[in-house]
């Protein structure tokens, strides 16, 4: 019986697989297609053309500016941001250091400037000039705040920071796009077994009543290239949901706008723009000398209206000269010190600026077409490259099944 069945229909067995090579091929070139776009991180091969890098990290660069594009255009208006932040609640939040380094600036800056005449200064004296010193540091600290916040753009480069963070890492590049474009990868992926399996029952049928060598060798491009153009266009198409028979089509990525809004939000406040980054910007970027000269004048006069009595007998003493220079000297202490006593403010900062419930909120309104762009980038560079890939490996799988499942085809 067995035997009957095989001799009568055992030849249609090669015509029956060729649905299930191509779903495989449609499943692999897909999986294959991601894993070009992300990895390897760094070129691997000979350079310029005999080797490989993902597509997104050799284009770190690039994809970074399109995101920042997207973040200070759609996302972030980082004026209307740090008008969140209360001066003095950042002067609050620096007061127990701020006294410490008022009294260690005054004691360091006389023993070297007039050694003699403070080691004579009564200490009732002394602890009078540490008194008014701090009653002073507050108001200091809260202007050089409000001079922050107001003038936030002079200050802060975001664009730069974005960039060049998110290039010095690029592994941090790919996590943003697989994170916020997991779902879509997983059908990308499996989507190329269904399609490649559909084309491929089209493919046995034509190949049965026209088994032209070159046919299976085509088709299996045919597979390779439609399964991988096919995927990328379901994700993105179409940006609004239509009907069609009574069923929905949407794009994949864009009826899932809210869930990557959360996950995009909370990559980018967690990882690119926290507050600690924020801050080392704003006070070692470009503008931190026009940023020092600020807080320069807004120290020089503190310690003139702090002064009193003590200012007009120094100058007695040591001439207007000298407690200029004296005045520059604590001015320059205090300022190199702030940096690192920033971190104290960094978590009523943070509560402050919520930059995450602002990211999210303003993603989640974006339309359609300017959603597309948080992860059309990763593909759109060079799409046709791996849609080429799909397709030379489709052609070189069907010319494999022709060889394996029909080796007694002619050439």
């Amino acid at each position: 019986m067995l035997t009957e069945l095989w001799e009568t229909y055992g030849y249609l067995l090669p015509y029956l697989a060729i649905p299930l090579v191509s779903g495989l091929v449609g499943w692999g070139t897909n999986a294959l297609a991601i894993h070009m776009t992300f990895y390897p991180v760094e070129f691997v091969g000979i350079k310029p053309f005999l080797g490989w890098q993902g597509i997104v990290p050799a284009k770190a660069a690039k994809m970074a500016e399109k995101s920042v594009d997207l973040m200070t255009t759609k996302l972030i208006d980082v004026q209307e941001l740090f008008s969140k932040i209360e001066p003095h609640r950042v002067a609050n939040d620096l007061m127990p250091v701020l006294e410490r380094i008022s009294v260690q600036m005054i004691d360091e800056v006389m023993r070297k400037e007039a050694p003699l005449m403070w080691l004579t200064t009564p200490p009732l004296v002394k602890e009078t000039i540490y008194r008014r010193a701090v009653e002073g540091m507050p108001v200091v600290a809260e202007k050089m705040m409000l001079d922050i916040r107001d003038n936030i753009e002079d200050f802060l480069d975001l664009k730069g920071l974005v960039v060049e963070h998110m290039t010095a890492n690029k592994q941090l590049t790919n996590e943003i796009f697989l994170r916020c474009g997991e779902e879509e990868f997983k059908f990308i992926r499996i989507s190329g077994l269904y399609f490649g399996f559909l084309f491929g029952i089209a493919q046995a049928i034509v190949w049965y009543f026209n088994d032209s060598w070159w046919l299976l060798p085509l088709g299996g491009l045919i597979v390779g290239w439609a399964t991988n153009w096919l995927a990328l266009k379901m994700i993105f198409n179409p940006k609004r949901e239509v009907r069609i028979a009574g069923l929905k089509f949407h794009g994949l990525f864009i009826k899932r706008q809210n869930e990557v809004a959360t996950e995009y939000s909370k990559i980018v406040s967690a990882k690119i723009l926290t507050v600690e980054r924020m801050f080392d910007r704003i006070f070692r970027g470009k503008a931190s000398d026009d940023l020092v000269g600020i807080m320069h004048g807004h120290v020089k006069r503190a310690i003139d209206e702090q002064a009193g009595l003590s200012k007009n007998i120094y100058q007695l003493f040591a001439g207007t000269k000298k407690y200029d220079e004296l005045k520059n000297m604590a001015a320059t202490r205090f300022v190199e010190s702030l940096p690192f006593s920033i971190h104290r403010t960094f978590e009523y900062t943070e509560t402050a600026l919520d930059l995450e419930t602002t990211m999210r909120e303003k993603m989640a309104g974006l339309s359609p077409d300017e959603f597309e762009g948080v992860l059309r980038p990763a593909f759109q560079e060079d799409e046709w490259i791996l849609i080429l890939v799909g397709a030379a490996l489709g052609g070189l799988a069907g010319f494999a099944q022709l060889v394996f499942l029909f080796s007694e085809s002619p050439f």
